[in-house]
């Protein structure tokens, strides 16, 4: 298999850049390859870019009668804030209600993701989460909460290290029906194993 050229060289100028504008010197032993390292982590950081979700779903949607909740909760994420280029990171607890089609649940982690992996806020990864789900399932209903913290909270401006910003999407039955999003609601919250 080949090799693609990657964007490395643009990137590690940059990085080498903006070490001089912080008044570092990018030659010194510590930081030569710095450029190059840090090139590597946002290439991989933001790969979610280069995924396709049609492609990492395929093959896993089935037929399937079941028709109650199917939750996968405490999914861990790492993201990157797009205001600050600093991490932030989490849980992400999803469930929809299937509708004639069901998903491998080892895909439900893939998509959390893929999404995550990518220059982000945490109210559009919730919704892109909810949204794509319910595009390829067609489910009755779709529900996603999202737990996370922010450096660019914690490290710098407000300096609050331990806050958590929740945010979520329901959709379909979620939306409508109060007494199944509360059961949603009750079932993340309760240790079972």
């Amino acid at each position: 298999m080949k090799k693609t050229k990657s964007k490395s060289p643009d990137l590690k100028l940059l990085v080498k850049d903006l070490l001089k504008s912080l008044g570092e010197n990018p030659n010194r032993e510590g930081l030569v390859r710095t450029p190059e390292r840090v090139a590597k982590a946002f290439q991989f950081l933001t790969k979610g870019y280069k995924e396709d979700i049609s492609k990492i779903l395929n093959g896993a949607v089935f037929k399937e009668k079941y028709q109650e909740m199917v939750i996968v909760k405490s999914i861990d994420f790492y993201s990157m804030c797009e205001h600050h280029l600093l991490p932030f990171f989490g849980k992400i607890h999803i469930a929809y209600i299937p509708n004639g089609k069901i998903i491998g649940l080892s895909k439900i982690p893939r998509l959390v993701e893929v999404f995550a992996r990518r220059l982000q806020v945490q109210e559009r990864l919730t919704r892109q989460i909810a949204d794509s789900l319910y595009e390829t399932l067609q489910p009755k209903g779709v529900a996603v909460v999202c737990e996370a913290q922010h450096l660019c909270m914690m490290m710098r401006g407000v300096e609050k290290q331990n806050s958590v910003a929740t945010t979520s999407e329901m959709l379909g039955i979620f939306r409508s029906n109060e007494k199944t999003r509360n059961e949603f609601l009750t079932l993340i919250s309760k240790n079972f194993i």
